[in-house]
């Protein structure tokens, strides 16, 4: 389950006096400050060193918990070998609920470790019950789970050149404690960017991103791009995977409209009802192993509308909404060698709705660590 990563990162990176996170984000009242070496540094380390965040950008997240909606929306399955059947339902219930967290474990100007925790839920629920269809009703209101672990580095080389680099494993899947098998479930991505910080206002990197954005795993460039064009406008950007255009309201809030592709890759465990693989004739296919396991790949777009206010010194609420298109919801053969593609689904586009709380530095912290809100 792929999230970009970056963006999160270069606003972790923003406090580098020792505060646990990054500065609050207003263009008019926020200053930038440059690293400023402990007591006992070296001559070396008291220069300015450069990272993926500008003035302007919404304040950092050390703690996130979200809540996600979707009203009932239709759902067709295409069978992709012989002796399945198509089928077509309605959704009457898409969520997802999140718990993510951010630690900044080493936060040195010329070096910055941080370490996240993630726990992530989606759940479906189908008009008919049961659907006589194995695909949903392995997946009914089973709960399709990712718990993750990851860690970034952000290596600022002068005050122009940095490097960010990530890793994260994670378990991906309807495992229970009793089912979870780390070699069925267990996912791996990773993504490193090189970048240039122009000016306080506008920093951009290069590089690549490995994960399952785009459903399947698969290796990709990607494109930084966080500029801030005056005290109101800027835009952030993780292209392809997310592009955010900003507006700074008023020091308290921050309206944001763009697009995210988000893409998620489940292990789906078919104990409820199995599948097997036939023969033209109905016949079951012998060739073949009765399936065990599905691999489902869901992508989508999201169009979305977001608001971030400030509800106490340490607490903000986000709002978005938006319209959902999906781009791919197919399950692929995890059992046998060939890995074919088994079903092709397609969930019909939809509004969404979240709400989401999360943790800032608290304004005391970060102004004893020179940063003025």
């Amino acid at each position: 389950m792929s999230s970009p990563f970056i963006l999160r990162v270069g606003l972790l990176a923003a406090v580098v006096g020792g505060a646990a996170g990054a500065a609050r984000a207003q263009v008019q009242e926020r200053v930038y400050p440059p690293a400023t070496a402990a007591a006992g540094d070296s001559t070396e380390d008291k220069q300015q060193f450069a990272n993926p965040s500008v003035l302007g950008m919404g304040p950092s997240k050390g703690l996130i918990v979200r809540y996600e909606r979707m009203p009932r929306f239709g759902v067709s399955s295409s069978a992709q070998v012989q002796g399945l059947n198509d089928f077509s339902t309605e959704a009457t219930k898409n969520a997802r609920l999140s718990i993510k967290g951010y630690i900044p474990a080493w936060n040195h100007p010329h070096l910055k470790v941080i370490v996240g925790l993630s726990y992530e839920r989606e759940e479906f629920q189908f008009a008919q019950l049961p659907t006589s269809y194995e695909l949903y009703d392995n997946i009914e209101n089973k709960g399709l789970k990712s718990t993750a672990a990851q860690i970034a580095i952000i290596r600022p080389v002068d005050a122009v050149h940095w490097y960010l680099a990530r890793v994260k494993g994670e378990l991906s899947g309807d495992y229970t404690s009793d089912e979870l098998t780390k070699s069925d479930y267990s996912r791996f991505t990773a993504e490193a960017i090189y970048g240039w910080k122009r000016s306080p206002n506008f920093s951009w990197g290069v590089g690549f991103q490995y994960g399952y954005t785009f459903g399947r795993l698969s290796i990709y460039p990607a494109l930084v791009y966080n500029r801030t064009f005056n005290s109101r406008w800027g835009v952030e950007a993780l292209a392809p995977a997310r592009i955010t255009l900003r507006y700074n309201v008023n020091p308290s809030s921050i309206l944001y409209a763009g697009y995210t592709v988000d893409g998620y890759n489940y292990i789906v465990n078919l104990s409820r009802a199995p599948l097997t693989r036939k023969n033209a004739d109905g016949s079951p296919d012998l060739s073949k192993a009765t399936l065990s396991t599905l691999e489902l790949r869901e992508t989508e777009v999201k169009f979305r509308l977001r608001w971030e206010r400030e509800l106490l010194s340490f607490l903000w609420l986000g709002a978005e909404g938006g319209y959902r298109y999906n781009y791919a919801f197919d399950a692929f053969d995890r059992t046998n060698a060939d890995r074919e593609k088994i079903i092709d689904s397609q969930l019909n586009g939809a509004p969404y709705a979240s709400l989401e709380l999360f943790i800032t530095p608290p304004r005391k912290l970060l102004e004893k660590s020179g940063v003025r809100r």
